[in-house]
């Protein structure tokens, strides 16, 4: 239908189909990063990332009793109703960088650092699944606590409601660790794991104007990455061509 928009999303105007696929790290697979696909979904090109992440994840609860504990994603995926809904129901946390256009919320600062009324830095000490709330405390001794007026009443840990911000607190929050660990180790994978299909897989070769023509071509191209990734499980590469050639030295064990 019409032309490609330039924002997804926007029209209903749109030039084939695009495939949406909730993908799963292996760690257990040390040689490299290995993505292996969970659910996948064949959609008009139109038509939002963000609308399909509740459907899969509830999807993968459904058919494999599991559900991933941290699902990250770029901005695309930004949907704070579907994040509350997801930590709610199934208690997953869903990451992605905050959009330019998003304000700050208490005890956020406008550089990103969460901070106490006096100005304390904060750090994130965890997430109470029970009361749905974050926790925030200030390191020992500080830089400022030590010369503070309410030092000596300063319980110097706040929680903060989860619901309160998805992003900035949700789950896992934005200032936390774990937030920073992840957007910047494994959110880069997201990409090379697309450009596999699309490239080495022909997929962006051809085009496409029937859905379950497009729907099929997903699931073929799902079930290569599955087949490649068993292949690397079952029978790895060497890291040298001629690793098996190479001499190796001898190990004595003295007594």
């Amino acid at each position: 239908m019409g032309g490609r928009t330039i924002k997804t999303g926007q029209s209903r105007w749109f030039v084939g189909y695009k495939k949406h696929t909730l993908r799963l790290w292996l760690a257990a697979h040390e040689p490299a990063v290995l993505l292996i696909p969970l659910v996948s979904w064949a959609a008009p090109a139109n038509r939002g990332e963000a609308l399909f992440l509740r459907p899969s994840v509830q999807r993968c609860a459904r058919r494999f009793g599991w559900a991933p504990q941290w699902t990250v994603g770029d901005m695309a995926y930004i949907s704070l109703s579907i994040a509350r809904q997801l930590r709610e129901e199934l208690q997953v946390a869903v990451i992605t960088k905050l959009r330019p256009d998003m304000n700050w919320v208490e005890p956020y600062t406008a550089e990103g650092q969460p901070r106490c009324a006096q100005g304390e830095a904060l750090s994130w000490l965890g997430f109470e699944a029970a009361d749905q709330q974050q926790w925030f405390g200030a390191s020992s001794p500080g830089e400022l606590c030590p010369r503070c007026w309410q030092a000596s009443s300063c319980p110097r840990e706040f929680a903060y409601p989860a619901a309160r911000h998805e992003i900035l607190f949700g789950q896992v929050p934005h200032a936390s660790w774990l937030a920073r660990h992840l957007l910047a180790k494994v959110r880069p994978w997201i990409e090379p794991a697309q450009s596999y299909e699309k490239h080495q897989l022909g997929l962006g070769d051809f085009f496409l104007n029937s859905l379950s023509l497009a729907w099929t071509m997903c699931l073929l191209a799902d079930t290569v990455v599955l087949l490649r990734a068993c292949a690397l499980r079952r029978h790895p590469e060497a890291a040298l061509p001629l690793a098996e050639l190479t001499p190796k030295q001898l190990s004595f064990h003295w007594p």
